[in-house]
């Protein structure tokens, strides 16, 4: 008579390999302990580098080739058209004079144009008294030898409001250019001066800003009375002197 027998076979490792094994596993165990300890305490986690910033100023002096005015007329009328015909016929006026100056027609742009009634107040009475039209308009004058024949002419031709007159440079990219390599120039130094100082060693530049601007000589304000009219018609006087460019730096270097 056959039997059926099912046989069990048992395989036991080595005793030295579950022992590798078991230190195998501790050891791995203990590695990400530390690092998980580590991290929360923050030992693992990037520094941000060590810096230092420093500041540079650079000058460029450049002479002014454009003068820019604000030329304006003001009329007053109780009847609005007619102080929007008066102002019209001044300001047409005006322009003729620039044109026949040499100020080209790019050269001139409208800045404002209103119209405001205009009240008197009597006895707590608010009374209409008219209306106050005024345009102005912005001009370039590229040739300073003409200004104050220029300013003299419109002021002739009714502008009864010239204003603003300032000096400045139609295309100040160059001197831009020059007064920030100076500052650059003012911060490296700077920086040397303090790497020796502190006894630091400045690796590499980490980041870099400029702020710029320029001065103008003081702007001159003028009235119809000062440019001449009803005095012998005399052309002023209108120096342009010289204009300041200023570009300011700020390094910031990692150090050592």
């Amino acid at each position: 008579m056959e039997t059926n027998e099912t046989k069990h076979i048992h395989i036991h490792p080595p005793r030295e390999m579950m022992v590798v094994v078991a230190v195998f596993l501790a050891v791995v165990s203990l590695y990400f302990l530390i690092a998980l300890k580590n991290e929360w305490r923050g030992y693992n986690r990037a520094q941000p580098p060590i810096t230092i910033s420093v500041s540079g100023e650079g000058k460029e002096f450049v002479k002014p080739d454009i003068a820019v005015a604000n030329i304006g007329v003001v009329k007053n009328s109780a009847d609005l058209v007619k102080a929007q015909q008066s102002a019209s016929e001044l300001i047409n006026r005006v322009i003729f004079v620039l044109k026949e100056r040499g100020v080209e027609e790019k050269d001139q742009k409208t800045t404002s144009f209103s119209i405001y009634p205009q009240y008197d107040w009597k006895e707590g009475e608010r009374i209409f008294r008219g209306y106050e039209v005024r345009q102005s308009i912005e001009v370039k004058i590229r040739d300073l030898t003409k200004a104050g024949v220029i300013l003299s002419g419109v002021t002739a031709a009714g502008a009864n409001e010239v204003s603003s007159l300032s000096f400045t440079v139609d295309d100040p990219k160059i001197a831009q250019e020059k007064a920030r390599k100076a500052a650059i120039d003012d911060a490296k130094t700077k920086a040397k001066t303090l790497a020796k100082d502190l006894g630091i060693r400045m690796v590499r530049i980490v980041s870099f800003n400029e702020s710029s601007g320029g001065y103008s000589p003081p702007v001159f304000y003028a009235a119809k009375a000062e440019f001449g009219v009803g005095g012998g018609d005399i052309a002023p006087s209108v120096p342009a002197g010289e204009n300041e460019i200023r570009s300011n730096v700020t390094i910031t270097y990692e150090i050592k």
